[in-house]
C-alpha cells in the first residue's frame, strides 16, 4: 500500500470531499482502499484518471465509466446512494480545484505517470451544433436520444411501448410494468374526458402508446407529432396491426409546425422537457392555440430545480443533450401565462422509482441482447442512466407530475365536472 497510486489518490479525494471515502476505491495495481462493505470503484488504467484530470467531477467520471477506463464492483445504486447522503449531511465542502488544490494534483499526475494528451470523449457522447433549440438543433437532439433503433426500445420497454411514468395502483404480485402503463394511459384518457368521435392531439407522442390506446379503447381519432424518424416508423407498424390507419395519423413535425384546426383533447407526455427554457412560452402557446374552447390539456413532465436544470453534465452529454427541467411552479405559470386553468396536478414522483427500475432489471436480464444492439459503452451508459435516475427521483432530486388544465370558452366556462371523476 505505501507505493501504491491508492495512497497517494485517496488522502488527495478526502481532503476535497471533506471526509472519509464513502466506497472503495482500487488502483490498476490491484491494491484497495476506502470502507470494506462498501461498494468498490475500479480504475483500471491511467486513462481514467486522466479523463479526471482534463473533466473534473461528473462528466469525467462519465466518461470513464461509459468507456470501461473505470468500473464499479458491487451495489452501483448503493454507490449513489453513498455519495448523496454524504453530499447532503454537509460533510462536503465542495471538490473545487482551487490553485493549490490544481497543483497537488498535477503533482500527482506526473508521479503516477498519467499526463498526457486529453483522451477521446466516448462515441455515444452527443455533439450538437446550431443555434439552441433551433429546429435542426432539435431534430439532432431528439435522434441522439430516440433514434438508438425501435428493437432496443422493444427490448426495454413493456409491449405499449411507452417511455413515461407508469401509474403503479396495486402492490400484488403480478402486477407489472405493462399494467402500470395500462393504468397510465387509461388516467390520461379519463382524466382528458375521451369520447368517441372525438379529436385527440399528442404532441412529442413517443412510440405512440397513448395514439394507439386511445383510439382502441375511447374511440377517438387521433394526430401525434414526433421529431423520431424510427418512432414515426415504428407507430405506422402499429397502426396497421391494431386496423387503426384511418383513425390515427402520425407526422414527423415539431411543435411549432401545427397549423391544424383546434382539437378536443390535447396531450404532451414529457417531451416538454426537450423545449427549452427559452421557446417554452411558444410550447404552451401552442398547446392553448390547439384546443378548442373548453379542451382539456394533460401535460406529464420531469421537474427539477434550480441546480442541474438539464440533469447534470451526464444526462445533457449522454442521455438528453439540451434538456431543461424547471420546477413545477414555473411550468405552471407558463401554462397560465398562455390562458390555461390549471384544474389538477398530481404528482407521480415515486411511480418514476418503479418505472425506471422495471427498465433497469429489464436491461440487466437482458445485457447481452442490449451489447448486441447498442455496443458495450452504449450499455454503460445506459446502466448509468436508470440507476442514477431512480435514485434522483427516489431522494427527490427529480420530480415527475401530470397537470390537468383546461382553455376556457370566452365566458370562463371549463365544462369540467365538479368532481375528480376519473380518480
Amino acid at each position: 500500500m505505501p507505493n501504491s497510486p491508492a495512497s497517494r489518490l485517496v488522502p488527495f479525494v478526502e481532503r476535497l470531499l471533506g471526509g472519509s471515502l464513502p466506497v472503495g476505491l482500487r488502483t490498476w495495481d490491484g491494491v484497495r482502499a476506502g470502507p470494506p462493505d462498501a461498494p468498490t470503484v475500479v480504475l483500471r488504467n491511467r486513462r481514467a484518471l486522466r479523463r479526471l484530470l482534463y473533466a473534473p467531477g461528473e462528466l469525467g467520471l462519465a466518461r470513464a465509466y461509459v468507456s470501461g477506463d473505470l468500473d464499479v464492483e458491487g451495489d452501483l445504486a448503493d454507490g449513489f446512494r453513498r455519495i448523496w447522503a454524504l453530499t447532503r449531511s454537509g460533510a462536503v465542502r465542495g471538490a473545487a480545484l482551487g490553485p493549490r488544490e490544481w497543483a497537488e494534483a498535477l503533482r500527482i499526475a506526473v508521479g503516477l505517470g498519467v499526463v498526457g494528451p486529453p483522451p477521446k470523449p466516448p462515441a455515444e457522447e452527443a455533439r450538437l451544433s446550431g443555434a439552441l433549440h433551433s429546429l435542426r438543433r432539435d431534430k439532432s437532439a431528439i435522434a441522439h436520444h430516440y433514434d438508438l433503433g425501435n428493437a432496443f426500445y422493444q427490448l426495454l420497454l413493456d409491449e405499449s411501448m411507452a417511455y413515461s411514468s407508469g401509474y403503479w395502483t396495486s402492490d400484488e404480485d403480478g402486477y407489472d410494468l405493462e399494467q402500470a402503463q395500462w393504468d397510465k394511459l387509461e388516467l390520461i384518457c379519463r382524466k382528458l374526458g375521451l369520447r368517441p368521435g372525438m379529436r385527440l392531439l399528442d404532441v412529442g407522442c413517443g412510440w405512440g402508446s397513448l395514439l394507439v390506446h386511445a383510439a382502441k379503447h375511447h374511440g377517438v381519432h387521433a394526430v401525434g407529432i414526433t421529431l423520431s424518424a424510427e418512432q414515426r416508423q415504428h407507430i405506422r407498424g402499429r397502426l396497421v396491426q391494431h386496423d387503426l390507419e384511418e383513425r390515427v395519423e402520425v407526422r414527423r413535425q415539431d411543435y411549432r409546425e401545427l397549423t391544424d384546426e383546434p382539437f378536443d383533447a390535447v396531450a404532451s407526455i414529457e417531451m416538454g422537457e426537450h423545449v427549452g427554457e427559452q421557446n417554452y412560452p411558444e410550447y404552451t402557446r401552442t398547446l392553448f392555440r390547439m384546443l378548442r374552447p373548453t379542451g382539456r390539456l394533460v401535460l406529464q413532465q420531469m421537474s427539477r430545480g434550480a441546480v442541474a436544470p438539464g440533469g447534470g453534465a451526464f444526462i445533457e452529454r449522454y442521455i438528453a443533450p439540451d434538456m431543461t427541467m424547471r420546477p413545477l411552479s414555473r411550468t405552471l405559470g407558463h401554462l397560465e401565462t398562455a390562458g390555461f386553468e390549471i384544474r389538477d396536478v398530481h404528482a407521480l414522483r415515486e411511480h418514476y422509482v418503479r418505472t425506471v427500475r422495471a427498465w433497469e432489471k429489464t436491461l440487466e436480464g437482458n445485457w447481452d441482447d442490449v451489447v448486441s444492439l447498442i455496443g458495450e459503452s452504449g450499455a454503460r451508459v445506459w446502466r448509468l442512466y436508470l440507476v442514477g435516475g431512480a435514485l434522483a427521483f427516489e431522494e427527490n432530486r427529480m420530480g415527475v407530475d401530470q397537470i390537468l388544465a383546461v382553455r376556457p370558452s370566452e365566458h370562463g366556462l371549463s365544462a369540467l365536472p365538479a368532481t375528480r371523476e376519473w380518480s
